[in-house]
């Protein structure tokens, strides 16, 4: 085995024991943490306002790993560059595309997804349904605007996980396991992080078939798609930023045409089919961006 084998076999077990590490904390503080915010497993709609927020906390978990990992591994702070923390903001090189599309994408994925609800079932459609939000109609088109505004300006809570998730744990994945089983791994890694949420109604509610376990591999396969994207925007633009505006946006959920679906007007396999019109636009928009894409990206992260 030559010199240069040898000291990549190193290197990648070395970054094994760091992600390994990574996620021991991860899961152990964050977990931790909504044992001892939620002991009695409150369901998410019975809480007050304060103490979701305060169990939200949770979300800034995986950045503090990232920096205790990089402490006791002796890794550094770098702000850019290879192997850094890629907290700075350029927008040389048209950089900049990226951070625009991280405020746009989240909507048209919002867009897409109830278009294919009316699609598949068109009996969700209800022209008044905007009503039950307590505004008028075209109130309804300045939604999206406020989402990307309110998600960028509040980015700072998304970054809490983004930080760690595309700042630390996608970098040292893509290197360990390649591209395309990184993004699968991470996904349900992402995923199964959010379960003790998941298992109190905060995702998908309790109301439904095989609660908690169905809505936890939803989850999982949401991440996978969510981290798809979140990781290509971390990538192109050499920056955890756009994944962090991409995530508070998303979080927002903004859209025009969900004034016109009533979830309540249709029942049935077609109403059924249609409800996962979420799901594939999701699926849509990860594998557009993955051939349009994927095929520039090396396998390690791009320095800046």
């Amino acid at each position: 085995m030559s010199e240069a084998n040898i000291n990549l076999k190193i290197g990648l077990k070395s970054e094994m024991k760091r992600l390994a590490l990574y996620l021991w904390f991860s899961f152990a503080i964050t977990w931790a943490w909504f044992l001892i915010a939620n002991p009695k497993g409150t369901l998410w709609t019975e809480m007050p306002d304060a103490k979701q927020s305060f169990l939200a906390l949770g979300m800034l978990f995986p950045t503090i790993s990232h920096i205790l990992v990089r402490y006791l591994t002796k890794e550094g702070f770098a702000m850019t560059g290879e192997g850094s923390m890629m907290l700075g903001i350029s927008f040389r090189d048209r950089k900049w595309i990226w951070f625009v599309l991280a405020g746009l994408l989240p909507w048209l994925v919002y867009e897409l997804g109830d278009g294919i609800r009316l699609l598949i079932c068109p009996d969700y459609f209800d022209p008044e349904y905007y009503r039950t939000y307590d505004i008028e109609e075209k109130m309804l088109y300045l939604l999206p605007v406020n989402a990307i505004v309110c998600g960028a300006i509040g980015s700072f809570a998304a970054f809490g996980e983004e930080c760690g998730w595309r700042g630390y744990m996608m970098p040292k994945m893509i290197r360990i396991f390649g591209r395309p089983k990184a993004l699968i791994v991470g996904g349900i890694v992402w995923g199964l992080w959010h379960a003790p949420l998941t298992c109190i109604g905060h995702n998908f509610g309790t109301d439904y078939w095989g609660y908690p376990y169905v809505g936890i591999l939803k989850l999982c396969l949401l991440c996978t798609l969510l981290g798809i994207m979140l990781t290509i925007l971390t990538e192109k633009s050499g920056s955890v930023w756009p994944a962090a505006i991409m995530h508070a946006v998303f979080n927002m959920h903004p859209g025009i045409l969900v004034g016109y679906v009533n979830p309540d007007n249709a029942e049935g396999v077609r109403a059924s089919i249609a409800s996962y019109g979420f799901f594939f636009a999701l699926m849509i928009t990860a594998a557009v961006m993955l051939v349009v894409c994927g095929k520039k990206l090396d396998r390690k992260i791009l320095r800046m």
